[in-house]
């Protein structure tokens, strides 16, 4: 375990679970703006990816384990499509809020909801579908025992 001062970094560093899926908090450093001091927007892509690869983690469902084989072949995450919905900035040194939550799941896919908050403000929301694919590039159901991993406690 990771740990400093006794806490456990995984935790602090992976957000958490909750009753609608996950929330992950970040900031916004130097590197993720342009010139203007705004975040580039192609780096809001990066605090998405962020909070569904911690989801997935705190779900149990791990990336290295997906390599390595350990649900009877390779396996690997892919984007397959996003729509995205910029509302308001977000600037160096704002702390965010990452949202995510399960939308559908659906032979090899999931519908995810994010969105990004500073505060009460909503500043991105976004829709995501990702699938599962084996080494071959082919799709792959979603396991069954993941399902209701990424289910909503409250649904």
């Amino acid at each position: 375990m990771n740990t400093v001062a006794g806490e456990d970094l995984t935790v602090a560093l992976s957000g958490e679970l909750t009753d609608f899926g996950h929330r992950l908090v970040a900031r916004v450093y130097f590197a993720d703006t342009d010139f203007t001091g705004v975040v580039y927007h192609a780096r809001y892509l990066e605090f998405l990816e962020r909070g569904r690869s911690d989801f997935l983690r705190l779900a149990g469902v791990h990336h290295t384990e997906l390599a390595d084989g350990k649900h009877g072949e390779v396996l690997s995450w892919v984007v397959r499509r996003m729509e995205i919905d910029f509302r308001q900035p977000a600037r160096v040194d704002d702390i965010v809020t990452v949202e995510t939550r399960t939308e559908a799941i659906s032979g090899a896919r999931i519908q995810m909801a994010q969105r990004l908050l500073r505060g009460g403000n909503v500043l991105v929301e976004a829709k995501v579908e990702a699938a599962i694919i084996g080494a071959s590039g082919r799709p792959r159901r979603f396991p069954k025992e993941w399902i209701a991993a990424f289910k909503p406690k409250g649904a």
